[in-house]
């Protein structure tokens, strides 16, 4: 017969309780053993057997020792979780309760077989088997024990009632052994009732446990209501969300409590106290948002289902923060830490709409602020230096401006200021002095110091319809104007310069039709071999005779091509007509035509070249491309990769105008250039003042050491050409010594009559014969 181990069943608590109630009950089992020997006592002087007051005796020493173990049970300190001591335990009243049972078991026995008497087998047995049936009911948990004290009860009845000899005797033995049988069934079916409840208890613990796990680890902080409001479920987060201690006892109180005490705590905003009672009172469900303090904000979401209604806390100040941080980068420049046009278009808009609805103030300003020489900074000193510039600039300016101006950044190295409070003209006007006066002090970056100066548009406006991209559009006509004066200028806006601009807008419309229609013609300036007297190429010259204006000069409409961004089709047109033309002159006579910056951002310069030479039929070698620094600097690394795909065709390429611009070795070196033009500037004072001689001489000594044909742009005295060819190692000559530069016709006739006439020297009086 197998034992189920209590200790292995039952949870360690509930094993050292059920063996604690093994020893709970002195009392009783005193009375239990002394009343047994009171009835065995009986029976032996009923029987007159003094064999049967052994038991008495036995019954009051066995529930004496019983009674000491007990004691010594009391007296011992057992955990409640202590499993081994309790071990000991069990097996010290295991044999107590052994010792008792085979008492009972043998008074029966003597009773049936050796006495012989009816009363004392009646007292015996009745007694045993009442001891018996409480046996199997008190010690049901604990099987071994409970079982040891059946069969030593069982069994020594069972063996009397055989050795009776009583047929009987012998048929009672049959029906008491299914009752003996029934009741270890019974007290195991009292023991998995036990253990299901244990069991049931575990779970529900376990349950619990991890509820109060969940909640108390849970991230966000929850509160569950009944239907009536009152909160039955709650954790440490959702306190913490209203800054209220967790030892107030919530649970069992109305959650409007709760949040009437988070109100006066000023941990919870009235509008979300009204918000979160109406949606819980309405049972729907939604979001508020929370702001306990400047950095502690939390969403609260509400959902109601059946009777209960639960709000979840969610921490959302990290998500606020990066909103937040995300916001300001969307609003304001990181350089700087000024508003960007967007926003700062936002605030004046508002500023205007204002106005316009009251009518105040009546004039406003605005301002556009422009760093001159910004991309010589950047290209010489690095775009950190240009950054350090930049940055200085966001510091000074809203200083020099003052608290009631808006400034920002409009892009690049352009700053806009914007002010509407109602000051007069005059003051408004001498603001721009104020950002002069700061731009005097060197800007210190690592290594050096800087001079800064800044040109200046302004609009000055009482025109209540005036919005931010019409005072916008003025104050680029003034900037505009302010550049074309020099460094450091200020220029207000006057309607003049509306008439300009719309003038200005019309020559773009004009001009873009003009080159649709065939309308820009080309003249020729004709390059000279001084030495020789021989014409060796010419560059193409664009001319636009405007129906309405008349002859508008190529210094008005090519910058009106590029900002309109129809050069390149300017470009395309003359590199198409002056190749065709080229192609019809005599001899290796060949043809420059200028490249601006905005061709090479295009993309499309090499593609334009091809589809020329292939149109024209013209051999690579009769085309020049002329560049200028300035080109090349703004779009070095496209334009070194673009030219030098054009050189490998064979096309020459050409620095125009040196020395006006950025001028340095490194481009001398990089780039695929063939010509070196030296610009007109350092033609001019070459007759009186011989250092102005000697440095065109070296600029030219230097071309030739790197293999360049030498041009000088601008000559236009004899003086001047005889001083060229005698004292410098210049190759060829441009200007207007020579005369004028020629229509297609008499250019035409000029190459022919040259190249069938012996060589002799060409005057300006022979140019313009033709």
């Amino acid at each position: 017969m197998a034992f189920e181990a209590a200790h292995k069943i039952l949870p360690p608590i509930d094993y050292v309780s059920m063996i604690r109630s093994l020893y709970a009950d002195r009392r009783s089992m005193l009375l239990g053993a002394f009343g047994s020997a009171l009835a065995a006592a009986v029976a032996a002087l009923e029987a007159k057997s003094a064999l049967l007051g052994t038991f008495v005796v036995l019954f009051i020493v066995v529930g004496l020792l019983r009674n000491t173990d007990m004691r010594a049970f009391d007296a011992a300190t057992i955990a409640d979780e202590d499993v081994s001591g309790a071990r000991h335990w069990e097996m010290r009243a295991t044999i107590g309760a052994a010792a008792i049972a085979l008492t009972y078991g043998c008074w029966c026995t003597v009773s049936f077989w050796l006495v012989n008497d009816s009363f004392a087998e009646l007292t015996a047995a009745s007694v045993s088997v009442s001891v018996l049936v409480g046996v199997s009911q008190r010690n049901f948990a604990v099987d071994r024990l409970m079982t040891i004290q059946v069969l030593l009860i069982a069994v020594p009845l069972a063996l009397g009632l055989l050795l009776a000899g009583d047929i009987y005797y012998a048929l009672l033995t049959l029906l008491l052994l299914p009752f003996f049988a029934s009741l270890r069934r019974i007290a195991g079916s009292s023991r998995q009732i036990l253990l299901r409840a244990v069991h049931g208890r575990i779970a529900a613990s376990a349950l619990a446990t991890q509820l109060d796990a969940a909640l108390t680890t849970l991230e966000h902080g929850l509160l569950m209501l009944d239907a009536n409001g009152i909160i039955e479920v709650s954790n440490g987060q959702a306190l913490r969300a209203f800054e209220l201690p967790s030892s107030e006892g919530w649970i069992g109180r109305q959650v409007s409590d709760l949040f009437a005490a988070a109100v006066d705590n000023n941990s919870m905003p009235t509008a979300a106290h009204d918000q979160l009672l109406q949606l819980i009172s309405s049972r729907t469900s939604g979001k508020v948002r929370l702001s306990v303090r400047s950095s502690c904000h939390y969403e609260v979401s509400v959902s109601s289902r059946h009777t209960k209604t639960v709000l979840l806390f969610e921490d959302i100040s990290a998500r606020i923060v990066v909103e937040e941080r995300l916001s300001h980068m969307a609003r304001y420049d990181a350089l700087t830490g000024l508003p960007n046009r967007a926003y700062f278009s936002e605030k004046v808009e508002l500023a205007l709409r204002q106005r316009r609805e009251t009518g105040l103030p009546a004039h406003v300003a605005l301002w556009i602020v422009d760093v001159d020489d910004f991309k010589h900074i950047n290209d010489t000193m690095g775009h950190i230096a240009g950054d350090n510039v930049l940055g200085e600039l966001g510091r000074r300016l809203p200083a020099a401006f003052g608290p009631e101006t808006i400034c920002a950044r409009l892009g690049g190295d352009e700053f806009i200021a914007f002010r509407a409070d109602g000051a007069p003209p005059e003051t408004l006007a001498a603001l721009s002095q104020n950002v002069l006066a700061a731009m005097r002090d060197d800007i210190v970056i690592p290594g050096r110091k800087l001079l800064i100066n800044v040109s200046i548009g302004t609009v000055i406006s009482d025109t209540m319809t005036d919005d931010i991209e019409s005072l916008m559009v003025k104050a680029d006509l003034a900037i505009y104007a302010a550049k074309s004066k020099g460094k450091g200028a200020v220029v207000q806006f006057h309607d003049r310069m509306d008439t300009e601009y719309q003038q200005r807008q019309q020559l773009k419309n004009d001009l873009r039709q003009a080159i649709t229609d065939g309308d820009i013609t080309l003249v020729y300036q004709a390059i000279f071999d001084p030495r020789s007297n021989r014409v060796v190429g010419c560059e193409a010259l664009a001319r636009w005779n405007h129906p309405r204006y008349g002859p508008i000069s190529p210094a008005v409409f090519i910058p009106i091509a590029e900002e309109s961004g129809i050069i390149t089709d300017l470009t395309r047109m003359v590199l198409a007509v002056a190749t065709r033309d080229c192609s019809t002159w005599p001899g290796e006579t060949t043809v420059a035509v200028n490249i601006s910056a905005r061709d090479f951002r295009s993309g499309g310069v090499e593609a334009m070249v091809v589809a020329a030479l292939e149109q024209s039929n013209l051999t690579p070698q009769r085309l020049e491309i002329e560049v200028t620094e300035t080109t090349v600097i703004e779009e070095r690394a496209v334009a070194t990769a673009v030219l030098s795909a054009i050189r490998a065709r064979g096309v020459g390429v050409a620095l125009d105008d040196f020395g006006t611009g950025y001028s340095s070795l490194s481009y001398l070196r990089a780039l695929p250039l063939t010509k070196l033009k030296i610009d007109r500037s350092f033609v001019v004072d070459i007759e009186t003042n011989p250092q102005a001689l000697r440095l065109l001489a070296n600029v030219a000594q230097l071309g030739k050491d790197i293999d360049l044909t030498i041009t000088v742009e601008g000559v236009e005295t004899d003086n001047q050409l005889s001083l060229l060819v005698s004292q410098t190692r210049i190759d060829q000559v441009q200007g207007f010594v020579y005369g004028q530069p020629l229509g297609l016709d008499a250019m035409t006739t000029l190459l022919r009559a040259a190249d069938t006439s012996p060589p002799r020297k060409i005057t300006k009086r022979a140019v313009a014969q033709h």
